[in-house]
């Protein structure tokens, strides 16, 4: 059995985000086996156990995590080609007003805030946002199981194996897509639930089996749900409320 580095292990355990290991390891709050690490670069065997200080333990505590409705005509990361991205909508007047979280709106809540999950420019609907490198991970990682689930309307003539390709058979970038869960709503409307999230994966898909996407809305992201949240209105994870 080979050594890994720490940082490694804590982020495919879940402790934390790479990054933020690394910070903890600086820190001294980094415990192998009971003892303290404090050497960027360190290496420990898979089987051994890893554990945070309270330090650690506490600045995750305090990190946030923000549900949005991003509108249409949003970017989800950094601006681009003149459009705003999503994270400028977080502000204190564009919180829900019936969010029942303990927090307020804080300035520092800001710092570090990244999507975890694209939507792209011309879709609505759930986008995450968070301090929190465990819950990136959880939603983001390659390996992700997480559900996210769609409702897109679409127009065109559908192929006549065209519903069977969607939940499995279509291959994006060479790749074969993970199979899905495609059903028809009404006569212009198919839910999605992908477990993977490729670059506008579900309009290259619709457009594999002859129809055009005119609109697509996330819904809900593992146990997490859009619910009645306005669109660019936002509200924070509550305590208690799970992805997985």
């Amino acid at each position: 059995m080979e050594k890994i580095r720490i940082s490694k292990l804590m982020a495919e355990q879940g402790l934390c985000s790479r990054r933020e290991a690394d910070s903890y390891i600086e820190r001294g709050w980094v415990r192998v086996d009971g003892a303290v690490v404090s050497e960027l670069g360190s290496k420990a065997y898979p089987n051994q156990k890893i554990t945070l200080d309270r330090q650690a333990q506490r600045r995750q505590t305090a990190r946030v995590t923000i549900l949005l409705n991003k509108p249409v005509g949003y970017v989800s990361g950094q601006a681009e080609q003149g459009y705003r991205p999503a994270v400028s909508l977080i502000t204190a007047r564009s919180q829900y007003r019936a969010d029942k979280a303990a927090q307020r709106f804080d300035p520092a809540h800001l710092r570090g805030l990244a999507p975890a999950g694209r939507l792209d420019i011309d879709s609505q609907g759930l986008l995450v946002l968070t301090q929190d490198g465990r819950i990136a991970r959880q939603l983001i990682n390659d390996d992700s199981e997480i559900e996210k689930e769609y409702l897109v309307r679409v127009e065109g003539k559908m192929a006549g194996n065209g519903l069977k390709l969607l939940n499995h058979g279509l291959s994006l970038d060479g790749k074969v897509l993970r199979p899905a869960h495609v059903s028809w709503q009404n006569e212009d409307q198919l839910r999605f639930i992908l477990q993977e999230g490729k670059k506008r994966q579900i309009r290259r898909m619709c457009e594999l089996v002859g129809l055009k996407v005119v609109g697509l809305k996330r819904v809900r992201m593992g146990r997490i749900v859009l619910g009645d949240l306005p669109p660019g209105q936002w509200r924070y994870l509550r305590d208690g409320e799970r992805f997985i």
